[in-house]
């Protein structure tokens, strides 16, 4: 039997693209979505903010919508005993104390981004910063369409936690340069935004040392790929116990 979602953000980009990436997928089933308004005569019963008690029950909420939305999606949740998956970025100390709050009654699955390549890079970046920290300085690159309104990027900051996680001296994010002073100070981060055409998405975590430049990149040719994470994270949550989960642990179910 096919396990029932509720997509939160559904007519967005990634939503629409996660209904087309399910549209044939016999383990999935759309039962409803959320938007900022009613959508009649949208494929399944779509629900506003005011209206989210009245959604049908489902196995797990799969949410690519705004931050904004992120406390009333989460009180939904918690009410109807529902396992979220959080997708959207942006998310500040409201929201993430309210994510933390849900996590005691619930299970939570959150990652700034749903790529699993991107959570290997992570993890890539933690085996590497302990033996290149000393000599080399790390900056990170990330470029994305001209439509995305909030910079850095959700997974640059993923990316530049990894570092600091791993590093023994920690780093002071700069956020691009400008100006006759920009020489880079010891223990500088630097992180860059790039805005132009329809650039899904690219990160590059570039090491530099004397003489020589490493550089880890992840390019994203298509949403799809941030639908099938989201969906291998919402298989995962079927069944856990209450608690917040990253995509560290889906990683390390899968060795």
């Amino acid at each position: 039997m096919a396990a029932k979602l509720i997509l939160s953000g559904y007519d967005g980009r990634m939503g629409r693209m996660l209904r087309e990436t399910v549209q044939d997928d016999p383990e999935w089933e759309i039962a409803a979505g959320f938007e900022q308004c009613e959508m009649p005569g949208a494929e399944v019963p779509v629900f506003s903010a005011g209206d989210l008690s009245a959604a049908p029950k489902a196995d797990v909420v799969i949410d690519f919508s705004h931050f904004t939305f992120t406390r009333a999606l989460l009180g939904y949740c918690r009410a109807a005993k529902i396992p979220a998956v959080l997708a959207t970025t942006a998310l500040g100390e409201e929201e993430l104390s309210a994510v933390r709050e849900a996590a005691r009654e619930i299970a939570v699955f959150r990652s700034a981004n749903m790529s699993l390549g991107v959570n290997l890079m992570a993890k890539m970046a933690k085996m590497a910063v302990p033996a290149l920290e000393r000599d080399f300085d790390i900056e990170i690159i990330e470029k994305h369409h001209n439509k995305k309104a909030d910079a850095p990027s959700g997974t640059a900051i993923l990316l530049a936690d990894a570092v600091n996680e791993a590093a023994s001296e920690k780093k002071g994010y700069v956020y691009g340069r400008s100006g006759k002073d920009a020489a880079r100070a010891r223990g500088d981060l630097g992180i860059h935004a790039v805005r132009a055409g329809t650039i899904p998405g690219q990160h590059t975590l570039l090491f530099a040392g004397p003489d020589e430049v490493i550089e880890i990149t992840h390019t994203v040719y298509s949403r799809r790929v941030f639908a099938l994470g989201a969906l291998s994270a919402a298989r995962f949550l079927l069944g856990k116990a209450p608690g917040l989960y990253t995509m560290d642990d889906l990683l390390e179910s899968a060795d």
